[in-house]
């Protein structure tokens, strides 16, 4: 748990002209702006293709749910309700919950109330006095598992506890709801899951339940839970935090979807780069699938939402297995509508602006999704995995690497002719005006940092030009097109090469946002367009109460 009493008090929010810090009054009207700065959007789907054994499943899964969010609570910041207690007025606490705490997630993680310093870079996960020296300097071989907690024993040395026993109150409630929810489930493949969900949670061994979860082929409802990703610890990306979705799979979308999966080593074999650098096989149970997302807790539910998940983290499981490629279609349609839309009629050039369609939108976040199984699992010498070998510029790297493969995906599926009467301007037009999306999560996000490095190594290729007197963007296909298998090439070999020294550069070179940028940025938060999405979830959006 966050030890606060450790950190030093700093002022939140920057001097005015004078010297002096800002009034009471212009903070909350400050932080009223970026609570409104995210537009409510409810989550709901149709009931009737549920059974009634389904629906009662939900109720155990939305406690265990809520359960996952108190424990990410405690990763990200410490005691929620010794934070929410410093609100004074509805806006404040609503942006306290957006952040699951006083840093600013799309804003490099600034703090935005008064006596807080900068949020530690290994949020909760590690000890707020330890150093990156004494932790490298640590044999233990339990350190760098992404399911320990790193506390301080009696002596003052350190010790690794398991996620079962750090959180153990949460966890053991949350494995018996899931029993429960188990015991009504109808699909084998999803009653089998779950079972072992529950396990796992209570042991912090994944293995058989990921396995579990990538044999589920017929179920409707899906249910994703436990310490998942690692973008929380920004000390070392080695610690997964907790969440949970629940879903409800839309059957005719994910019929449309399904035959994409298959050519996954197709795609693999066909990389743009050097052969050592792709001779990894993705496994051949990967599938796609669109659901209706009902429910967010914890770690996805903080700052920005997602909007597509590929899942098992496990190099092992998609070694054998593949990854599963789940499309979140009613979140994604929100977003395409309240953010994507009103940036691209700001931003890009009039005579391409019709080019920026939800199809493509869904297209390029689908085969992001699909990219993160594409690559290499393991650096070509064998000793490490990736995600070892590029410590906490993993998460940016990988991002980096989804974003510019899902383009290449749609661009060689296109060419193979699996993509029928596409044109490759609507996904590369949209793909631009995403970029001006999710540079807005800010550089404290693996995603931001992501685009941003895309956007200026885009600029330096002469992949669009910025028309100086108007602020439109244009893309220039052909010279895109080349930076597209270019980026490819230089992310797979940084990765392949386990070039931690490389990535470091990469980031700091390119995750910068230059004067003309930010002049953009700014006409977009003027224009009064939303930076996210926030949820009306539960069962009472649902009608369940």
């Amino acid at each position: 748990m966050r030890q606060t009493k450790h950190w030093i008090g700093l002022l939140a929010f920057v001097l005015m002209a004078c010297g002096g810090p800002k009034k009471e009054p212009e903070m909350k009207n400050e932080i009223q702006k970026k609570a409104d700065e995210f537009a409510s959007f409810k989550l709901t789907t149709d009931l009737s293709v549920l059974t009634e054994k389904e629906k009662q499943m939900l109720p155990y899964l939305f406690q265990a749910a809520r359960l996952m969010d108190d424990i990410f609570w405690k990763e990200a910041y410490g005691d929620k309700n010794e934070i929410l207690g410093k609100a004074t007025d509805p806006a404040t606490e609503k942006f306290i919950r957006i952040n699951y705490g006083p840093w600013e997630r799309l804003n490099d993680n600034k703090p935005f109330l008064e006596g807080l310093g900068p949020k530690p870079a290994g949020a909760g996960f590690y000890p707020a006095d330890m150093t990156k020296a004494e932790f490298e300097a640590w044999n233990n071989p339990d350190k760098t598992s992404l399911y320990t907690k790193i506390e301080r024993a009696e002596d003052g040395s350190l010790k690794a506890v398991p996620y079962h026993e750090a959180f153990a109150a949460e966890i053991t409630q949350a494995a018996d709801l899931i029993k429960k929810a188990a015991e009504l489930a109808e699909d084998p493949g999803l009653k089998k899951y779950l079972e072992l969900r529950a396990e796992a949670l209570l042991t912090d061994r994944y293995f058989e339940s990921d396995m579990a979860w990538m044999d589920m082929k017929t179920n409707t409802i899906d249910f994703v839970v436990g310490p998942i990703e690692s973008y929380e610890d920004q000390l070392f990306g080695y610690k997964a935090a907790h969440e949970a979705y629940i879903l409800v799979k839309d059957q005719e979308w994910s019929k449309k979807l399904d035959r994409f999966a298959a050519l996954l080593p197709k795609l693999q074999k066909d990389l743009p780069c050097d052969p050592a650098y792709k001779n990894e096989m993705p496994g051949s149970d990967s599938d796609l699938n669109a659901y209706d997302v009902v429910f967010y807790a914890g770690d996805c539910n903080a700052g920005s939402k997602t909007i597509a998940i590929n899942l098992p983290n496990d190099e092992k499981v998609r070694a054998e297995k593949g990854s599963r490629k789940l499309q979140l279609k009613n979140a994604m349609q929100a977003k395409f509508d309240k953010i994507m839309l009103p940036i691209a009629g700001l931003l890009i050039d009039p005579e391409q602006i019709s080019h920026v369609k939800f199809d493509a939108f869904f297209e390029n976040t689908m085969f992001h999704e699909v990219s993160h199984g594409l690559g290499l699992g393991k650096t070509i010498k064998g000793d490490q995995t990736v995600r070892q070998a590029l410590k906490e510029t993993y998460s940016s790297i990988e991002e980096g690497k989804a974003d510019i493969l899902g383009l290449w995906c749609v661009y060689k599926l296109s060419e193979m002719g699996e993509l029928k009467d596409k044109d490759l301007m609507d996904n590369f037009v949209t793909f631009m005006a995403g970029i001006f999306r999710s540079i807005r999560f800010g550089a404290a996000s693996a995603h931001g940092k992501a685009n941003m490095m895309r956007f200026n190594y885009f600029e330096e290729a002469g992949a669009f030009v910025r028309n100086p007197e108007t602020g439109y963007y244009h893309v220039d296909f052909e010279k895109m097109k080349q930076a597209m298998f270019d980026l490819s090439a230089l992310i797979l070999k940084i990765q392949g090469d386990g070039d931690y020294d490389q990535a470091v550069r990469l980031l700091q070179e390119k995750s910068v946002v230059k004067e003309d940028l930010q002049k953009d940025l700014d006409r977009i938060a003027g224009a009064g367009i939303p930076r996210d999405i926030v949820f009306e979830q539960g069962p009472e959006a649902l009608g369940l109460q």
